[in-house]
């Protein structure tokens, strides 16, 4: 029986966030209506987190595929930022949740809020949620082990994030059965609080790929490494590396013998390109090629020998040794 999402990554990217959709609607019937029947912030906090990680989902699922279409006269670098757009807007909603349930939860700590009334549904609701969290993280993270999906990856770690918070609950309604009441609006702010700091770690991350971020230092050396490989290669200079979306966009100017004829020097720009293209996230790259010893780029600082010693961005030049 063939899938309605087809095959291919954009089809189990979709299946894993439609899997994610249906696994939070579940989670909000069960735990919501356990809430409010008995009366537990704790449990209505938990379940109103889920209606963000519901929204969350249902927007990945929609506009996060989109990074699998080709480049086209609108987007001629591709799509790739609207899968870090998808996930910041996944973040900014949870912010605003949890926010709103830290407020419900200081009305209960001020009693504004009746105590919830004991019943073991409240604890077989949030045992439910757990489990089908944990079931949800596994089976997201297991898809997207192969598809490296940031998307993917927020939604997954919001899955983890929601046992921690269902744990919280659950000591809340604890409390309820030790005659402590005051535990549920506590484990209610608690759960809050989480959400807040989850969402904004999700946007932080985000940001740097929408706005043209550089990536750690590992990233550099990496490319650094691959254009020193070919023998052509006297030096390296001028070495931008910043991303586009989720990929890496890499700009460099690369010293070669002044000598070589303008065949020679094309097959070797096409040589460098291509082995960066193959290097992991790595998406458009830019090379050119300087004559080595002209000492004309503009990071050589002022008097220095243009014979072979060149300047970078970074520290990354050098002439080959």
């Amino acid at each position: 029986m063939s899938s309605p999402f087809g095959s291919g990554d954009r089809a189990r990217f979709q299946r894993a966030a439609a899997v994610n959709v249906a696994g939070n609607a579940v989670k909000i019937a069960v735990e919501g209506a356990a809430g409010i029947a008995f009366g537990s912030v704790a449990l209505v906090a938990d379940a109103a987190h889920s209606v963000a990680d519901l929204v969350a989902s249902a927007v990945v699922f929609v506009w996060g595929g989109s990074r699998y279409e080709s480049a086209d006269e609108t987007h001629p670098h591709g799509h790739q930022r609207i899968e870090p757009l998808t996930a910041l807007l996944v973040g900014a909603t949870i912010v605003i949740l949890g926010l709103l349930l830290l407020r419900e939860s200081v009305l209960g700590l001020l009693g504004a809020h009746s105590p919830p009334r004991k019943s073991l549904l409240l604890v077989a609701a949030l045992l439910f949620a757990m489990a089908d969290m944990y079931l949800l993280y596994w089976y997201t993270e297991r898809v997207n082990a192969d598809l490296g999906s940031t998307a993917l990856t927020a939604l997954a770690v919001d899955c983890l994030n929601d046992i921690y918070t269902t744990i919280a609950a659950l000591v809340g309604v604890f409390g309820v059965f030790l005659d402590v009441p005051i535990l549920d609006p506590v484990a209610g702010a608690l759960v809050s609080v989480l959400v807040v700091y989850q969402g904004v770690e999700i946007g932080r991350e985000n940001v740097t790929y929408l706005v043209g971020g550089a990536p750690p230092p590992g990233d550099r050396e990496r490319v650094v490494a691959a254009l020193r490989d070919n023998s052509a290669v006297e030096g390296v200079h001028d070495l931008t590396v910043f991303y586009d979306g989720t990929d890496l966009e890499v700009e460099v100017h690369v010293e070669v013998d002044g000598e070589m004829t303008l065949r020679e020097a094309h097959d070797v720009e096409t040589e460098l390109v291509t082995t960066l293209r193959a290097l992991e996230d790595v998406g458009d790259v830019h090379v050119h090629l300087d004559p080595s010893g002209l000492g004309e780029w503009k990071d050589a600082p002022e008097g220095s020998d243009p014979s072979g010693t060149s300047g970078a961005r970074g520290g990354d030049a050098g002439p080959r040794e």
